[in-house]
């Protein structure tokens, strides 16, 4: 197993901005990729499929750090909170939802033995 965090980030545009929160989503991407513990950074945008019908906000960053401290340290980075507060907590901002969540593909209770 590893100590891989996997995070999904979705936005909901407020009507009529989904190209351009899109746009600027695409921006964050260059520096974050060069983080330390970024395996894994791309904003996607939501497209039909009869085979893939769910329902979900239609623009998500799909990511994979290293471990939780480097998620944790992206999160503190200045472009990405002035990102949320110009763009999703601003009054005028392009998002009107979003939704941040973390996974591990680690077993609860898992007893693997710790490496030195």
């Amino acid at each position: 197993m590893s100590k891989k965090v996997y995070c999904v980030a979705q936005f909901l545009p407020k009507a009529g901005k989904e190209a351009e929160l899109f746009k600027v989503l695409q921006s964050l991407e260059p520096n974050t990729l060069r983080e330390d513990g970024c395996l894994q950074y791309v904003v996607t945008r939501q497209i039909q499929s009869p085979f893939a019908d769910g329902e979900s906000f239609p623009i998500a960053f799909n990511e994979i750090w290293a471990d939780l401290a480097s998620f944790e340290a992206h999160c503190q980075r200045a472009e990405i909170k002035a990102f949320f507060e110009q763009y999703c907590l601003a009054e005028n901002g392009l998002a009107a939802r979003w939704n941040v969540c973390i996974y591990t593909d680690e077993p609860a209770n898992y007893d693997a033995p710790k490496l030195n």
